[in-house]
């Protein structure tokens, strides 16, 4: 009795051991995933015994329906190389085939003949994200710690320009260094400039002579790390007036002897100029040069003006200033100043003679400087000047540290936030137009068509008229 108990329970065991080993397999429980179908939402289903493991839940009839297993694909045939090189005959020209571990990713080794494996290329980096830049020259409140990205062509080598207020790149090849020869087209004998700023360090304090079109009146741009003519950097107002606008383009606005144009116009800074010059017969116009500057800011006017001069000798000083009304003598020595603290304006003597920095603090910065008319000028241009006026006149160099965005005038309407060229490029001189737009009735006068200037000061300047001789209080034409 006890060995047949015995019996059947080693055959239930087996059993199990079959059923466990070789039994179907279980079915996979699928769901319904679509809320459109309510009643059979995340019902539990359980795939046919056709496709245990391979079938998904059909919503619309809430059953388990089976899908088609893929084949796995077929393994791609290796990939035929050759040996491409003459110098190894025997296996120059052979077919060979990639092998199995590499099957499209081989070269052929001549010098053994057999094919062998590859790495494939490396991923493209990833592009990297622009460096962030600010300015930090506390002299353009507006610009001062405003945040920029770097340029698409220069994503991590940029610098912020507190001028322009815009990110520029930093040139590709280093500065040279006080030794090095200078370039072909500076003057071997010209005068010594540095960059002075000491938030350009890849610039700061490098030496480089002033170029040969200007050899004594340059300066370095600290952003491009290279010396520039006054002339020729934006905001400049030169010769037969020659502008350089805030967008770097260059054009010419010859207005009319004798009368005065605005050149810059905003809520809190108004610069007129006063043209002179001299009419040519064979012309429909005047050649004109800028004589004169009446500034308001503030509640102040300061004028700046080239004495009338028949023989020129740079050692004679020939400026002018005034400053509300009251005359302004400066002694002639290089960095001299002139201080009027209520006002936080500075005038300093960049030279011994004839030439001055006017700057007032968080407002504008002018490099004026007399000049004549040469001989040789004259003769080229056809001037016509005589001995006894060389008409003496301004080289000026504009920096504006917090304009509007609806600055006008000749020279301020190229820093507006809208402004368009509207000068004709391409040709030899670009002309700007617009006299009866810019044209005011006084040095110190404040009515020209496009004016923004908006101050309580008392305009007791208005009829000044800059000519031969003397007019107004304190200022000398």
């Amino acid at each position: 009795m006890a060995q047949t108990s015995f019996g059947l329970l080693a055959t239930v065991l087996l059993l199990l051991v079959v059923l466990a080993e070789g039994g179907p397999p279980k079915p996979m429980k699928v769901k319904c995933q679509d809320k459109k179908f309510p009643s059979c939402y995340h019902k539990d289903l359980f795939c046919p015994v056709t496709c245990p493991h391979t079938c998904i839940a059909d919503c619309d009839s809430c059953q388990p329906i089976c899908v088609p297993q893929l084949p796995p694909p077929e393994p791609r045939s290796p990939k035929k190389v050759k040996c491409q090189d003459k110098n190894f005959p025997k296996c120059y020209h052979k077919d060979l085939f990639c092998p199995v571990n590499c099957p499209r990713t081989c070269i052929v080794d001549c010098d053994s003949c057999q094919p062998i494996c590859v790495p494939p290329p490396l991923p493209p980096p990833k592009p990297r994200s622009p460096m962030k830049v600010k300015c930090q020259d506390k002299k353009f409140p507006k610009c001062y710690h405003k945040t920029f990205a770097c340029p698409a062509n220069c994503l991590r080598s940029c610098i912020a320009d507190c001028d322009s207020c815009q990110p520029v790149c930093l040139p590709l090849s280093p500065p040279s260094t006080p030794n090095s020869p200078p370039p072909p087209d500076q003057a071997a004998g010209g005068k010594s400039v540095s960059c002075k700023n000491k938030l350009y360090p890849q610039c700061y304090r490098q030496k480089y002579q002033c170029p040969s079109a200007c050899p004594d009146t340059c300066e370095v741009d600290c952003v491009t790390c290279s010396p520039v003519c006054d002339c020729n950097r934006p905001g400049a107002v030169c010769q037969d007036p020659r502008f350089v606008g805030a967008d770097g383009l260059t054009f010419y606005f010859h207005g009319k002897k004798d009368d005065d144009f605005c050149l810059v116009t905003d809520s809190n800074l108004h610069i007129n100029a006063h043209f002179i010059g001299r009419r040519n017969e064979n012309m429909k116009r005047d050649f004109t040069w800028i004589q004169s500057l009446g500034i308001l800011y503030n509640n102040h006017k300061l004028f700046i003006s080239a004495k009338k001069t028949s023989t020129w000798n740079d050692a004679l000083d020939r400026l002018d200033l005034a400053f509300d009304g009251q005359s302004i003598t400066l002694p002639n020595r290089e960095g001299v100043k002139y201080l009027e603290p209520n006002s936080n304006t500075t005038i300093t003597r960049n030279r011994d003679t004839n030439s001055v920095v006017i700057e007032v603090e968080g407002n504008f910065q002018i490099k004026a400087r007399v000049v004549p008319i040469t001989e040789k000028e004259s003769r080229i241009h056809n001037y016509g000047i005589t001995e006894d006026d060389c008409f003496a006149h301004l080289d000026l160099g504009f920096k504006f540290y917090s304009l509007s965005e609806k600055v006008n005038g000749v020279l301020g309407q190229t820093y507006g936030s809208n402004y368009v060229s509207r000068v004709k490029m391409g040709i030899e001189m670009p002309v700007l137009g617009g006299d009866k737009e810019f044209e005011s009735s006084g040095i110190f006068s404040t009515d020209c068509a496009v004016s923004r200037f908006s101050s309580t000061y008392k305009q007791e300047f208005d009829d000044f008229k800059c000519s031969s001789g003397m007019d107004g209080k304190g200022v000398v034409c």
